[in-house]
């Protein structure tokens, strides 16, 4: 029996259930319209490290340790982890994981991390090569600046599409046995890349990547617009996700009533002046983790399509003038199957 279908699609035979979930935000974060719902809020934005990449390094290992303590299982039992960030050579991951001592693969998809963790995590499952898998990412505001935009001590002013990283980590537990939610279809992504060069517009550089996955997802499984109750992309902030919707309209796909943006749901727009909303690994990550998987479980959200977005830029390919390719993955959620 085929799993693939049409062009970038995939049906789980097997589908794994995600047993455990955590969640753990800075301050800023903590500010939020979602402080209820993330399992801690740090005061301490340097998570009682040195540097802002030892401190995404903590930020992980806490998160993996209590979505594993939640879980009922060992850390001995895990198969795979699967962790993405943004810092140089993945290194948040690298040396959050690294007292694990579990097998590990280091992701780069940029914001798109957790999607692809999530799918490569249950493509593992359903096929019968694990039983339990870690998808997990992160992101650090102060590393991300550091690394991407100006050091903080310059006091840049922002503009008005620029997005706020996220410091946050998600970490879902994936298993070949459980009482769901599920994993039952996903659709990777293709890297798209319209020519956009403006760094502090992700929104823009990533909404034809999410365009091209959505419209795949529904075609290749042949779904009605109306399949899922809600649609969440990764961080395409407010911008993006305006720009994403008309670009969906002109595939004849109206979901508009159902699509929301995890950086749009992480932050209070108005109070927390953050422009264009969240962005980072962490963001959709942190807001999957915890909201979004709280209202599954709830059963005021039956199906649902995450869809994590990133924006495949470097410093160096940036200071070389190169546009911002962008890429999407979709994941698809279901209470019960």
């Amino acid at each position: 029996m085929t799993k693939h279908f049409g062009e970038a699609s995939v049906k789980f035979s097997n589908p794994p259930s995600i047993i455990s979930a955590a969640a753990i935000v800075g301050p800023k974060e903590g500010e939020g319209p979602l402080a209820a719902h993330f399992d801690k809020i740090s005061d301490d934005i340097l998570f009682g490290k040195d540097t802002w990449e030892q401190a995404e390094s903590e930020l992980m290992r806490q998160t993996i340790e209590a979505c594993v303590a939640k879980s009922g299982v060992q850390m001995k039992d895990i198969n795979y982890i699967f962790a993405g960030d943004l810092l140089n050579q993945n290194s948040g991951s690298i040396y959050g994981a690294r007292s694990f001592e579990r097998p590990f693969y280091g992701l780069f998809g940029a914001c798109s991390a957790m999607g692809m963790a999530m799918q490569l995590g249950t493509m593992l499952i359903d096929g019968g090569f694990a039983d339990y898998t870690i998808a997990n990412a992160s992101s650090h505001f102060c590393g991300a600046e550091k690394t991407f935009r100006f050091p903080l001590e310059l006091g840049t002013q922002r503009t008005p599409t620029a997005s706020w990283t996220v410091t946050g980590d998600g970490a879902v537990l994936l298993s070949s046995v459980g009482e769901g939610p599920y994993i039952t279809a996903a659709t990777t992504g293709a890297i798209i890349d319209l020519g956009q060069k403006d760094v502090n517009n992700m929104g823009a550089a990533m909404v034809p990547a999410a365009a091209d996955v959505i419209v795949k997802h529904f075609r290749d499984l042949q779904l009605a617009p109306d399949h899922y109750d809600i649609i969440a992309t990764g961080d395409l902030g407010i911008y993006g996700k305006d720009l994403l919707i008309q670009l969906l309209q002109k595939e004849n796909l109206n979901i508009s009533d159902r699509l929301t943006d995890c950086g749009i749901e992480i932050y209070d727009a108005e109070k927390q002046d953050v422009h264009a909303g969240g962005s980072g690994c962490g963001c959709s990550a942190v807001v999957f983790a915890s909201y979004f998987l709280k209202k599954i479980k709830k059963g005021e959200i039956n199906k649902m399509l995450f869809v994590p977005t990133g924006a495949l830029h470097s410093v160096v390919t940036f200071q070389q003038g190169e546009s911002i390719p962008g890429i999407a993955h979709a994941v698809a959620i279901e209470r019960s199957i």
